[in-house]
């Protein structure tokens, strides 16, 4: 394909107690416009990646540049040159996956510029080794829910869908974060009991999530990664322990500082107050990334 569009989905990681497991794709989209050239590359870029502190390069450091490269690379094809347009609707640096999305529309945009059906499992080890683990990549990837796990230096992932009834709910801050500065609040050694809870929880919420829904409070409860991260982002934290203390399933959305709420209405308490976020309703997306020629 010489040119294409690729479309790829937001996503959500840990949802509580699976931290660095759980993944889900929700219904906010990239799109990236692929054009073969005789030479060179162009980049553009607009919306949520464009202008101010969210902007991002347009050389060959672009992260879906070097996704496509890598894939490329992979596949044994070389290019004369690349036009990209990106339309970027995921917020970058939120903890809804935006870094995962523009990898995975590489890979994917690597696969149809070298003439290939994506293959899904070989795709997640190219997105996956990018961010260092793949429950954000292989939501994009895949959609719907993710069971995410390494093994031996390779990645996995297991789909499920999730209960129909399940209509997350976002809010997203001003402020951001970075993952990297997350993780650099977590310890090195955690309380077995801490360990255990998450264990059973994480359990409980693979039922939750796509059987029992009713039993979602519960299972999104975490010990292991959301009381240290606390620090980073206040805001978000007193939301995800207001709104669960109205029966509401809260949790912090991947690395932060979006909170995701895991509903059946499709809305937030109307005495929740959510000052300094943007709510809106996301419904998980069942297709993930999606390519269509031009």
């Amino acid at each position: 394909m010489s040119a294409f569009t690729v479309t790829v989905p937001a996503s959500t990681a840990n949802l509580g107690p699976g931290f660095d497991a759980f993944g889900m794709a929700l219904s906010l989209y990239d799109v990236v416009e692929v054009r073969v050239a005789g030479s060179g590359l162009k980049v553009e870029v607009e919306d949520a990646g464009a202008g101010g502190v969210a902007d991002v390069p347009t050389d060959e450091t672009h992260l879906v540049v070097r996704a496509i490269r890598a894939t490329c690379e992979h596949l044994g094809v070389e290019l004369p040159g690349l036009h990209l347009r990106c339309s970027n609707a995921i917020p970058h640096a939120r903890g809804l996956g935006s870094s995962a999305a523009a990898v995975v529309s590489g890979v994917a945009a690597g696969y149809a510029l070298a003439g290939r059906e994506l293959d899904a499992s070989e795709a997640l080890q190219l997105a996956a080794g990018f961010e260092g683990h793949a429950d954000n990549a292989a939501a994009s990837l895949l959609g719907g829910l993710i069971l995410a796990w390494c093994d031996a230096g390779r990645f996995h992932a297991e789909r499920l869908t999730p209960h129909p009834s399940i209509r997350p709910v976002l809010a997203v801050p001003s402020v951001r974060s970075a993952t990297a500065t997350t993780r650099g609040l977590l310890p090195a050694v955690v309380p077995h009991a801490d360990a255990a809870h998450n264990a059973g929880r994480a359990a409980l919420a693979v039922h939750a999530l796509t059987a029992r829904p009713e039993l979602l409070l519960p299972a999104t409860e975490d010990r292991l990664h959301q009381g240290y991260r606390a620090p980073a982002y206040p805001a978000s934290t007193e939301l995800v322990a207001t709104l669960r203390a109205h029966g509401v399933a809260a949790a912090v959305s991947g690395a932060g500082p979006t909170v995701l709420a895991l509903t059946t209405t499709g809305i937030l308490p109307p005495e929740v107050g959510v000052e300094g976020f943007d709510v809106f309703e996301l419904p998980v997306d069942l297709a993930g990334v999606q390519v269509a020629a031009q």
